[in-house]
This record gives structure tokens, sequence and C-alpha cells, in this order.
């Protein structure tokens, strides 16, 4: 899958919006069985979600451990992996308003709400609804936007999915990269799968200046774990 570009050819969102699209997703049914490519249903975004075409995707090693089914309370079937990828928007659901059809972004598996306490702390990057749990099998607001053509669930993985042709995404796991970019040319647009895992979780701490915090004492943290 890595480098995996899928055709865009006669795209235009204003045929599939608020429809239920039919396109091909790779699909595993079991820890360590071979993917199925086959025709799956995605649903249109609802509240606050973003339904996106995905024109290139990668393989990480988390997701082939996750395939492997390594951790064995996480393991949800029949499920899309993948969460290295960059797109084209193709529909919004209702509320969202910082990006519209025809937008170039990419998926990330860490999102952020911008409210919870974990999102306004300089601490931590890790959002109380959006941050990064292979547990997550569902959307935000509950059920899943994949299904098979038998209208049987399909799970998502890591507030992403990329392993198809279309996902939906709730919008604080996507990025605006460019408005309405020229996504058929842009030779750009295969490298920005870095930017859904590789550059977030490895290159930017780097560039991060650390400081250093004053550590609570052990009676406060106790307190905190019997509270």
């Amino acid at each position: 899958m890595a480098g995996q570009a899928f055709a865009t050819e006669n795209f235009n969102p204003n045929d599939t919006k608020g429809k239920t699209i039919t396109c091909k997703a790779a699909v595993a049914y079991g820890p360590g069985e071979p993917f199925v490519v086959e025709r799956v249903l995605v649903h249109p975004p609802q509240k606050m979600e973003v339904r996106i075409k995905i024109l290139f995707t990668s393989i990480c090693h988390t997701d082939l451990s996750a395939w492997q089914g390594e951790n064995e309370a996480a393991r949800f079937y029949p499920r899309i992996f993948g969460h290295e990828a960059s797109g084209i928007v193709e529909s919004v659901g209702e509320g969202v308003t910082e990006m519209k059809e025809g937008d170039l972004v990419v998926p990330i598996f860490n999102g952020e709400c911008g409210d919870c306490k974990y999102c306004k702390s300089e601490k931590t990057n890790k959002c109380e609804r959006f941050g990064v749990s292979i547990m997550k099998k569902e959307m935000d607001c509950g059920g899943t936007r994949f299904s098979t053509m038998d209208r049987k669930p399909i799970f998502h993985f890591l507030n992403t999915s990329t392993f198809t042709e279309y996902t939906v995404l709730d919008s604080a796991c996507v990025v605006k990269i460019h408005a309405n970019g020229d996504w058929n040319f842009n030779p750009f647009i295969k490298t920005l799968t870095l930017l859904s895992c590789g550059v977030s979780t490895g290159k930017k701490p780097t560039f991060v200046k650390f400081t250093l915090y004053e550590m609570p004492s052990k009676f406060t943290y106790v307190s905190k774990l019997i509270n």
C-alpha cells in the first residue's frame, strides 16, 4: 500500500454529496488474515465530520501490529486500517467551517478538540476526545461510517482508516493543507502522507524547546490516584 494512488478521474463532489458512496477498500477480517479488497459502503459525514477521497496512502508498522492482533483487547473486525494519507475533501457534515469540498487535506490520528484540559495545556498534546487510541473503533458521536455491501458495520482505526478510496473522519482529525489544491498534478501530494504520522511523532520533538515543570509532591500524586 505504500505510496498507493487511487484514481481521481471524473471526481465531482456534487455527484456524491449527501449520498452513500460505494468504493473499494482493503478490509481485515481477522488477526493476520490477508486483506480483502472489496466493495464497501461509505456513508455521509454526520455533524462535525468530513468525508475524504484518499489520493495516496502509506503503511506504517503500527498498522502491521494492529493487523496482526498483537493487542488482543483491540481485536475489532472487520476493520479498515491505515493512518498515513493525503486526500481531498469530498463533503463535510453540519457545523464544519474550517474546510470545504475540494480542499487538500491530511488525516491525523492524534486529533485535537481544542477545548479539553489537555488541549489547553502546554505539557501534553493528547486530547481527551480525539487522542490516539487503538481501542477506539467508532466515530466520536458513535457508530461507524463504513459497512459491507449487506450493511454490516466495519470498524474504524486510529480516527482515520485510510486503506480505502473514501473515508470519514471527525473534523478534529483533519488538517487542511491547501484550499482547492491542484491535487491531480502536484507531486508534493504524495509526500504529504508523512505528515499524518512520521513527522508529527518523530520530527517535531527535535524542534521543540523542552521546558522544565515543577513536579507535584508524592502526596498530591497519590491523592490523584485514589480520587
